[in-house]
């Protein structure tokens, strides 16, 4: 009897080693995203052609250089931003910043920058999304109040917005707009519930599309160059009415917002030519800005729709990170919820993996400066993973690492690409959180 009671003892043993074995083994898995290793690349050649991001150059002929982010919930990809477009400001005199975020919200910023009331966080809660409540947005934008407090006249700095998935703003500024041109408020102003601070749920969508309508044509009728800004006011809301018919279904809902978004972009493109601003910066995510990128027989992404249009004077600036620690909303939604947490990523990136044998934090690699028939200029021009986390996280995210990577190939999608070796998360301001 002992001795099957040993047995049984040892077998108990065997399994539990075997359960917590599993456990550690998918732990593991999860955590360094599975056990595929990386790619090799020339990582002497590498060393040889990355640099610092001081050392980006822009074509004359470029029209728009886009800055995409591999994630939209790390601080790097953040500070990014100001970091590359301050640059762009100094060194080619661009003038216009424009990001993934809804018009409304960023003309609310657009004011803050130009002198108005409030501070930096204030304004940034404006745009509506929390992946753009952080320090590094903030800081952002107060470098751009202070460059116009100096500035000299027609030199400004302006932030735009190619989004419309939020309307509020959009709305507030149109009514204001209407007042101005003493266009007939009464019927728009039904639309609205004051208390919700939000159309009133008594109005179906092609209601709200009539009247908005009716206030656009009205505004046209004035035919006066200053209501530009007052039209995409109404046109936002109108695009926002749209995207909302066909939103449930994903595909058709994400490839009619690149589309719009596309539209946008080459409206802000066309306002500041009329100031004399030759090139505009647009920010957002790597999805969105990659010169190749499509939704099937829905349609092309905006990067794609802005490259067949302007090739070569189109500039597409890819980002990837090695390890990153992403902030992401709590169930997946529109990314406007408050509740976050953090999940950890690893891209497989042969370049970020480059990157970080080379001992850099960030690095850019400019892929015109890799001489042809190099082995590099091989490398990137072949397929390889890179890191795509988007506004929403999933458990299966860990079991299955490939859902958070794009199998691409780098030189196809961006002229060049910034690294981040290991990538933090944003910390959305708890100041300005609750401010919708």
């Amino acid at each position: 009897m002992a001795n099957k009671g040993s047995k049984k003892h040892t077998l108990r043993w065997i399994l539990l080693t075997l359960f917590f074995g599993g456990i550690f083994v998918l732990c593991f898995y999860a955590y360094f995203g599975g056990f595929k290793k990386v790619k090799p690349i020339d990582t002497k050649g590498f060393a040889m052609y990355a640099g610092d991001i001081s050392g980006i150059t822009i074509p004359d002929s470029v029209r728009i250089i886009g800055l995409g982010e591999a994630t939209h919930g790390n601080a790097e990809f953040q500070q990014l931003k100001l970091d590359v477009f301050k640059l762009m400001v100094e060194k080619y005199g661009v003038r216009a910043f424009a990001l993934e975020g809804d018009y409304g919200g960023c003309e609310a910023v657009n004011r803050y920058i130009h002198g108005g009331a409030g501070t930096a966080q204030e304004a940034v809660a404006a745009i509506g999304f929390p992946i753009y409540r952080t320090e590094q947005m903030a800081q952002l934008i107060d470098w751009m109040r202070q460059y116009n407090a100096t500035a000299k006249e027609g030199e400004d700095l302006r932030f735009y917005g190619f989004d419309m998935q939020i309307y509020e703003n959009n709305y507030k500024y149109l009514l204001e707009a209407a007042k101005t041109y003493a266009v007939p408020t009464a019927e728009l102003e039904k639309l609205w519930d004051n208390q919700e601070g939000k159309y009133s749920a008594s109005c179906t969508a092609d209601q709200k599309a009539k009247v908005i309508e009716e206030v656009k044509q009205e505004l046209l009728r004035l035919n006066d160059s200053t209501t530009a800004q007052a039209l995409h006011f109404a046109d936002m809301l109108l695009q926002n009415i749209a995207l909302g018919k066909v939103f449930d279904n994903r595909s058709k809902g994400v490839a009619l917002r690149d589309s719009l978004m596309f539209v946008n972009t080459h409206w802000i493109m066309e306002q500041e030519a009329v100031r004399g601003n030759e090139c505009i910066f647009i920010s957002g995510h790597n999805g969105h800005i990659q010169r190749v990128h499509d939704y099937g027989r829905d349609g092309k992404a905006m990067g794609a729709l802005l490259s067949d249009e302007l090739g070569e004077a189109y500039f597409a600036i890819g980002t990837d990170f090695y390890k990153a620690r992403v902030s992401l909303p709590k169930g997946f939604g529109t990314g406007k919820s408050n509740k976050r947490s953090n999940h950890t990523f690893f891209s497989k990136d042969p370049l970020s993996n480059a990157a970080k044998k080379c001992r850099y934090e960030t690095c850019w690699l400019d892929f015109s400066k890799i001489p042809d028939g190099s082995t590099l200029k091989h490398q990137i021009a072949d397929y390889m993973w890179m890191g795509d986390v988007g506004e929403g996280y999933s458990p299966l995210m860990a079991v299955f690492p490939m859902s958070y990577r794009d199998w691409v190939s780098p030189s196809g999608l961006y002229d060049g690409v910034i690294l981040v070796t290991n990538a933090h998360p944003i910390t959305v301001l708890q100041s300005t959180e609750n401010n919708r």
